[in-house]
């Protein structure tokens, strides 16, 4: 069933609302002119009526059993705010995408933003005119946060309480499609965050209309989402269709799925497989490339694994392994979850397998954590060095840029770009963006403001944190997290911008880069010497990276053999800001060289296809 505000024919429309277990419902007409509209009810609990007049300018509320006003739990436009009346919309746009098939997801570039920080006027309009830069510097897929109506002007997005409703502060339904229209026509695709595990606190009014929250499980925000208990069978479909109407209303071409591990469900097909099928069967009715990326801590294969092979047959997944990894390497940090990191041998793992921990002890859990993901294919996992949780959820949201050295943020950039996975880059990291990405609200109940302030402070303990962390509820700790786009253009930044935009070419254009392949791939690590030899091929292409995680210059000998490799960049050049390179452009097996601290650098040949690899 389909609730909402649905187009019939003939001019006229259906507004229907799941509410099983009220006595009354009506709809409640409070612009232009008040009006209280009976509705009916059928035996599964969906209430139904008939409007025949025009939508324009109708804004509306569903009153329930004669006392309580509360918007459509489907509502598409809240112009006033959560806890103001629905506004109906008219789903039609002069969309111009009508060639767009989508992109492959293993040739995705993504580039993540939060709308209200990227810009300063913070709407979806305003993100267009940068399109053109994003695009030229290797761009192809938009990764925007979460849209759904929040309480407020500002919030990360993971607070939404309408599913369906495009924030307001942003632009609303007809801004959020012009942004994907322009993406589209610039090739770029849209992948759009969408949280099922949980709403946000201000303005929730799901449990007035029915049983779409348990007490069976407990998640970090309250109740879990009834995905698995009586009636849940309305609350699945209510999810599933909201993925089908992002990807068929919107024309999004891949969804980010929150936190799964907060979705709990014990029923015989998991609801992440249920969704999982019906935004394929969706996807091949629209003939196009629509994808399901999931964001999870369990380390589970089971995400990504076919159906057939007992899995939820989802796409691809963040891998936050690789993050950790890399960022303790980077930073020597070892508070929190990167108790569990800090060894060369854990980003060989990350890069060689995906997970790092496949069954190994976590310090930091005190048990045995994940499973394998050899099987796994690259372009089943996304990596990156930066994305908004693992810099937000810092206490003072530091970016890299502001931890380490410029060489070491070329490092990390090569680490990422040049790895067999899918690469995603969080706004500004391209240019060494200093602003930090602070976590912000604009709440309006006081005591909920109050628990946030001190949620905040108590998620801080486990690293061990010194300081008060910015006020959330303030808006300075709102705009202090606006990117400086104009410092793209100068000094540093512009060097380490036009670096990006050079490995992102080589990715594109050397086949054994663009090639995700696992089988195609050997990974080798010096401990001591915090060194990783990387070889990756495409038939008759090579390409050997050496990584070197030491703040020292390192002597080595490289695992190759075989004719003569010739060098395609490297990160200590001077024309990259560096030291200047110490090694050789044409590398030979045998030889000693000496590579930067904190840099590393490419080699490729070209053989037969019938060489030895090594």
């Amino acid at each position: 069933m389909k609730i909402g505000l649905n187009h019939k024919k003939n001019g006229r429309y259906e507004f229907t609302v799941w509410a099983p277990f009220s006595s009354t419902v009506s709809l409640k007409i409070v612009s232009p002119k008040e009006k209280i509209i009976p509705m009916e009810k059928d035996s599964r609990g969906y209430w139904r009526t008939a409007f025949e007049n025009s939508l324009q300018d109708i804004l509306y509320y569903y009153r329930l059993n004669d006392e309580k006003d509360r918007p459509d739990p489907v509502s598409y436009y809240q112009p006033e705010g959560v806890h103001g009346p629905s506004q109906a919309v008219n789903h039609s746009f002069n969309w111009e995408d009508e060639y767009w098939k989508g992109i492959n997801l293993a040739e995705m570039v993504i580039y993540e933003i939060h709308v209200g920080t990227f810009t300063p006027d913070g709407t979806f309009d305003a993100i267009i005119p940068r399109l053109d830069e994003l695009k030229d510097l290797g761009i192809n897929a938009l990764e925007i946060m979460p849209v759904a109506q929040f309480s407020g002007e500002r919030n990360w997005g993971y607070d939404g309480v309408y599913p369906y409703a495009v924030q307001n502060s942003y632009g609303g339904p007809e801004g959020f499609k012009r942004l994907i229209n322009e993406c589209h026509k610039n090739g770029m695709a849209v992948i759009l965050d969408v949280v099922y595990n949980h709403l946000g606190p201000e303005g929730n009014y799901l449990a007035d209309f029915g049983p779409y929250f348990t007490n069976k499980y407990k998640t970090p925000w309250g109740d879990a989402i009834n995905f698995d208990g009586p009636c849940s069978d309305q609350v699945r479909q209510f999810f599933i269709n909201n993925a089908l109407y992002w990807i068929t209303e919107y024309h999004i071409d891949a969804l980010r799925l929150d936190a799964i591990h907060g979705i709990f469900d014990s029923s015989a097909k998991h609801f992440l497989q249920e969704l999982g099928e019906a935004v394929h069967e969706q996807a091949a009715k629209l003939v196009r490339s629509i994808y399901l990326i999931s964001e999870s801590d369990l380390n589970d294969s089971k995400i990504v694994n076919s159906i057939q092979n007992g899995g939820y047959g989802l796409d691809a997944q963040w891998n936050d392994d690789f993050h950790h990894a890399l960022h303790s390497l980077l930073t020597n940090e070892q508070q929190g979850y990167y108790r569990d990191f800090g060894q060369m041998s854990h980003l060989v793992k990350a890069v060689r397998e995906g997970f790092v921990y496949s069954g190994e002890h976590s310090h930091f859990r005190l048990k045995r954590h994940g499973n394998s993901s050899k099987d796994i294919s690259a372009s089943q996992f996304v990596v990156f060095s930066q994305n908004h949780d693992q810099t937000g959820n810092r206490m003072f949201g530091e970016r890299l840029a502001t931890l380490v050295s410029f060489e070491s943020l070329k490092l990390a950039a090569g680490t990422v770009l040049l790895s067999p996975y899918i690469p995603l880059l969080f706004m500004g990291e391209e240019y060494g963006e200093e602003s930090p990405f602070l976590y912000f609200i604009s709440h309006s109940d006081p005591a909920l403001i109050g628990a946030v302030r001190q949620g905040r402070k108590a998620e801080f303990h486990n690293f061990s944190c010194k300081g008060e962390p910015p006020d959330p509820q303030n808006v300075e700790t709102f705009l202090k997290s606006k990117i400086d786009w104009e410092k793209r253009n100068e000094g540093s930044h512009k060097v380490l911008m036009d670096f990006y935009k050079h490995l992102i070419t080589l990715r594109k254009t050397i086949p054994a880069l663009s090639h995700l392949d696992k089988r195609n791939l050997f990974v080798e690590g010096l401990g001591k010497e915090n060194i990783m030899f990387v070889i990756r091929w495409k038939d008759a292409c090579q390409v050997f990276i050496v990584f070197n995680f030491n703040n020292s210059d390192v002597k080595i000998i490289p695992p190759i053999s075989n004719r003569i490799w010739n060098k395609a960049t490297d990160s200590s050049e001077k024309i990259w800001n560096g030291p200047g390179s110490l090694l050789p452009y044409e590398l030979t097996p045998g030889s000693e060289i000496t590579i930067r601290g904190w840099s590393f650098v490419v080699y490729t040949k070209k053989t037969n296809g019938q060489e030895e690899i090594l």
